[in-house]
């Protein structure tokens, strides 16, 4: 329970702050143990009358309740505070130590004048210094040393109960949501219950531990639960609790007492476990009091009484009641059709979803408000955030009628995109997910030589299922230190997992090939991240699209786990043909271009576009139109790069 300072309370607790102060000038005065003098019995009569119009506990003596000060302990944190905020009892200090210099409260001079002394008040375990509500300057020794009243202290004895200023850099408060998955409101009241069943919170409780992804739920959870017990919920980031374990002692203690001061319950985030922070965490928590929640997206190794809960991102099925609830989604079946695939392909934290709906609303949109689905692109956009700083995001505007492929390729492409548009209905609605997680992923392979429109295929599948594609940087993958290449693995995956993206492995041989024979250390690591990395493939429910130019050269093991080889040839005449039609756009000129000239050239259509713009840019720097003198000079440039210069009877009549 937190402190009661009410305006009016505040005003009658000055009042009796002063005379406490008066009643300690008394005692400070020569004799003053001699006898009951008359100005002290107006000054107790004066206390009680005080105390009554106060009608419950005053600042000084909340703090004696609270943090169990004896008499005299109480006493002594009094005079500290007296010297601060009453000049007459500071020089009244200054009287009794017999130096004018020293207008300040000592250890000895309390245990002289103030009543019921005791040695172990200013033991380090003893309240006023376990809790620093007391500094002790003991250069002169523990008995003539100054003692200095915590500031934090001092402003609440006055009746300000703001929060330390050396933990706001640290804290902040909890952010609740206005609602909840099901199964995340499930998880509050198993947390509340769990609190509840040891008295919570007059006795310490047990460390509740919300492990999973959903970092947003697992605070709105820790502020629900704590606020059912009328306690506030701040927040701490496991980065930023100190590394020295001094330092984390006394973060410790500033916390319990301000735990105490304001009525607070404790969140612990870590991000990544594990990790120095994770351990940093561990170290702070073992030997915590008072409330104390732990959210993290595993299991951590703690030596503490705990209950642990999952909370993960809202499951396929409660976020598509959070659409319908929250959009009035779902009146009739093709709106009801576009929340279920939104709510099957993405995964979405809770405090995204909420905001998404809150901006839809704002700017009145419903599920349906335009031709494309906008919580669809909306969710596209908040989920993409952590995969954009392991990858590469393409920009995809490539369409159908820009591939130039045989039927046969054509149709596999069209059965991918098929099967990632229809993924929710198969898998979830009619059953295949419920029969094991093994084999549902999309991994395909394209095969084929340079330029042949491997990773133009990609982008058109991108564009098509309305869905962003990663080109996976395989330099920032493949590692030599053992272990790190399926860490980086994991961290991409994991992350596309959330946005359902189209993965990119370009010259996927590189990574994905040939598990070796044993015949060292090296050898065995490497067959460790390739056999890691087809579980993962196997796993994973988005399209990961892998190119290669060495078909042969990858995994035999890796193949069969394909549900898809597309093998893009190399491109005969009329193919080539095609591709010089749409080389040059519309809006470019040209002048006697004899396309079927170009097409007897054997380039592949990635050579091809090269040559293209490459002329465009000879011709623009003449000032002509372009024409075949350019596209020849830009042709030799392009042999020039493949080291396989052109023949003349491959360019005869082109000029």
């Amino acid at each position: 329970m937190n402190a009661p300072l009410a305006p009016d309370w505040s005003s009658a607790n000055q009042q009796l702050l002063v005379l406490e102060f008066a009643r300690l000038k008394t005692q400070l005065q020569p004799g003053a143990h001699d006898g009951f003098s008359a100005v002290e019995a107006n000054t107790a009569r004066t206390l009680i009358a005080a105390r009554q119009f106060l009608g419950e506990d005053s600042a000084i003596d909340w703090l004696c309740r609270n943090f169990d000060l004896s008499t005299f302990e109480r006493d002594l944190l009094l005079l500290c505070a007296g010297v601060e905020m009453d000049a007459e009892l500071a020089r009244a200090c200054a009287h009794a130590h017999g130096d004018p210099a020293k207008p300040w409260a000592s250890f000895g001079l309390a245990l002289a004048a103030l009543q019921a002394p005791h040695w172990s008040a200013l033991s380090p375990h003893a309240p006023l210094r376990h809790w620093r509500l007391l500094e002790v300057d003991d250069s002169t020794g523990l008995t003539a040393g100054q003692l200095h009243i915590d500031e934090r202290i001092l402003h609440f004895l006055a009746g300000i109960n703001d929060p330390d200023v050396r933990l706001l850099h640290l804290l902040r408060p909890a952010a609740p949501l206005p609602m909840q998955a099901k199964t995340h409101a499930q998880c509050t009241q198993a947390a509340i219950a769990a609190l509840a069943a040891i008295g919570a919170p007059h006795k310490d409780p047990p460390l509740i531990a919300l492990e999973g992804d959903d970092r947003p739920a697992a605070e709105d959870i820790a502020s629900r639960a704590a606020a059912s017990y009328g306690l506030q919920c701040q927040v701490l980031m496991a980065t930023d609790i100190p590394a020295a374990a001094e330092e984390r002692a006394a973060l410790r203690v500033l916390w319990q007492r301000e735990a105490r001061l304001l009525g607070c319950a404790l969140l612990v985030v870590v991000d990544d476990a594990p990790g120095p922070a994770a351990d940093a965490a561990r170290a702070l928590i073992e030997g915590f009091g008072g409330m104390l929640f732990l959210s993290s997206p595993c299991a951590l190794a703690i030596d503490v009484p705990l209950r642990s809960f999952r909370v993960d991102k809202p499951s396929a099925a409660d976020s598509r009641d959070f659409w319908v609830e929250s959009l009035g989604a779902g009146t009739t079946r093709e709106h009801s059709d576009m929340i279920a695939a939104v709510a099957s392909h993405f995964r979405v934290d809770s405090r995204s979803m909420q905001h998404i709906a809150e901006s839809m609303q704002l700017a009145g949109e419903g599920a349906h408000a335009a031709a494309t689905n906008p919580v669809w692109q909306r969710c596209r956009q908040a989920s993409r955030t952590g995969l954009d700083a392991l990858a590469q995001r393409l920009s995809c505007t490539a369409r159908w009628d820009e591939l130039v492929l045989p039927d046969a390729q054509i149709g596999v492409l069209r059965q991918i995109a098929a099967h990632v548009r229809q993924r929710h209905t198969v898998l979830e609605q009619w059953g295949f997910a419920a029969q094991g997680g093994r084999g549902l992923g999309l991994a395909t392979l394209f095969s084929g030589d340079s330029g042949t429109g491997k990773t133009l295929a990609a982008e058109v599948l991108a564009n098509t299922l309305e869905l962003d594609l990663y080109r996976i940087d395989l330099s920032a993958v493949v590692s030599k230190y053992i272990g790190e290449t399926e860490k980086n693995l994991r961290k991409v995956f994991d992350a596309a997992e959330d946005c359902g993206a189209i993965l990119l492995f370009d010259e996927a041989d590189a990574l994905f090939g040939k598990r070796t024979e044993v015949k060292d250390s090296h050898d065995r690591h490497a067959n460790i991240e390739v056999s890691y990395l087809l579980q993962r493939m196997e796993a994973y429910r988005g399209l990961a699209i892998l190119t290669t130019n060495l078909k042969s050269s990858l995994d035999k093991a890796f193949l069969r786990r394909l549900r898809f080889v597309v093998q893009f040839p190399f491109p005969d005449h009329a193919q080539r043909l095609a591709l010089w039609q749409r080389a040059f756009p519309a809006a470019t000129p040209t002048q006697a271009l004899d396309l079927d000239k170009l097409a007897s050239l054997s380039m592949a259509g990635g050579s091809i576009r090269n040559i293209a713009m490459n002329a465009a840019f000879l011709a623009a720097d003449a000032g002509e139109a372009v024409g075949m003198h350019h596209i020849l000079q830009a042709a030799h440039g392009e042999a020039t790069k493949r080291e396989r210069p052109l023949t003349e009877a491959e360019t005869r009549g082109w000029t």
